[in-house]
């Protein structure tokens, strides 16, 4: 496809491709390696438990997803040893979400996935181009914050 072309496709189109691109070979990688009873989103709170041990709150703002439908993912992922859950210490009313072993192997496996096709594409367009394409997604997200 010609470059012209590429101005004719919405953004929001090339944005939804990309994630494929990146969703289904995190899939394919976390299968591949026995991790296949990952549900939807799962692989998004295990990454960012792993990254900044975000607290569980902000994880589900950001999945924009009910109180309800988050708490049965969590539910989920604990009960297929992804995650460990424990009464915070300092505060008994709230719980304390944690990676288990298996849960930061399959963050791993999809963090070596990510950063295999970030390689790749660094390679295809060249540092500076990427740097522009994270600048402008982050503009974007930035719109939202606003």
């Amino acid at each position: 496809m010609y470059e012209h072309e590429y101005e004719e496709i919405v953004l929001p189109a090339l944005l939804r491709a990309a994630r494929k691109v990146y969703g289904g070979a995190i899939r394919t990688a976390l299968v591949k390696a026995g991790y296949d009873d990952i549900p939807k989103n799962g692989i998004f709170v295990l990454g960012a438990v792993a990254r900044s041990g975000a607290p569980l709150r902000g994880i589900i703002q950001h999945l924009g997803m009910s109180k309800q439908a988050a708490g049965q993912l969590v539910d989920t992922l604990v009960a297929r040893g992804y995650l460990d859950r424990e009464v915070d210490e300092q505060d008994r009313r709230r719980l304390t979400i944690t990676l288990s072993e298996r849960g930061r192997a399959a963050a791993q496996v999809s963090r070596a996935t990510v950063e295999r096709i970030d390689a790749a594409l660094l390679k295809h367009v060249g540092r500076e181009r990427l740097a522009h394409t994270r600048a402008t997604l982050l503009a974007l997200i930035d719109l939202e914050q606003r």
